[in-house]
């Protein structure tokens, strides 16, 4: 778990010890994690005093986190740690929705209202009238659909600069093979020509590059 206040260190651990214990909830707890945060932004000074931008590095935190412990279960890792990291990305989910609320900008109802918008849109051939089993055209459709939505122009709109460089190879691959541009021919004396080839190679595969280095490094013992 990421080192923020809520879950880490020797002070969170003393603070469950005197918690009160209150009976168990019979809400859901999905909707009693929106009441638990309500009450942290307004009485615990760290959650009250956090903005987008200062939760930005624990998002990015738990989600190599939970990354790691995906990465895990192949070599017999505890499914109870994925669950639990993922839990940590719900709690900045829940976080930054309760931050927006507190402005009055949107809330988690609204943040789900959205997803299940998005999904009933980008899925027609379980919500709508298509017929397809194929998961290339399924995918195909999601993003046609995905660039409509967002309005996007140019072949790469949308694609985070931020991402990691293999991961980011592959959608812009994936970007020029759908829009028939052909990969240049690698310089073979470009390290970075070399590099690209190997994504292209590793899609061609159907292979994932950043997960297939991630597993190549863990199993030098990284």
């Amino acid at each position: 778990m990421a080192g923020s206040p809520e879950t880490s260190g020797p002070a969170s651990a003393d603070v469950s010890h005197r918690a009160e214990v209150s009976p168990k909830s019979q809400l859901s707890p999905l909707i009693e994690l929106v009441e638990i945060m309500a009450r942290l932004r307004t009485e615990c000074g760290w959650k009250a005093a956090q903005t987008h931008r200062t939760l930005a590095k624990h998002l990015l935190e738990e989600t190599y986190e939970t990354l790691e412990a995906i990465d895990t279960l192949d070599e017999g890792g505890d499914p109870d740690h994925l669950r639990e990291e993922l839990g940590d990305v719900l709690l900045q989910v829940y976080l930054h929705a309760a931050i927006a609320a507190q402005a009055g900008e949107f809330d988690i109802e609204d943040v789900a209202r959205r997803l299940v918008e998005k999904m009933l849109r980008r899925n027609p051939h379980v919500f709508g009238n298509v017929q397809e089993t194929d998961p290339a055209r399924i995918n195909e459709t999601w993003e046609s659909v995905k660039a409509a939505e967002k309005e996007r122009s140019g072949l790469f709109d949308g694609i985070p600069q931020t991402l990691p460089a293999l991961t980011r190879a592959a959608k812009v691959l994936d970007r020029l093979e759908r829009a028939g541009t052909p990969l240049p021919a690698p310089d073979p004396d470009d390290l970075g020509d070399r590099l690209l080839a190997l994504v292209a190679e590793a899609r061609a595969a159907g292979e994932d590059p950043e997960q297939a280095l991630r597993d190549a490094v863990r199993r030098a013992g990284a």
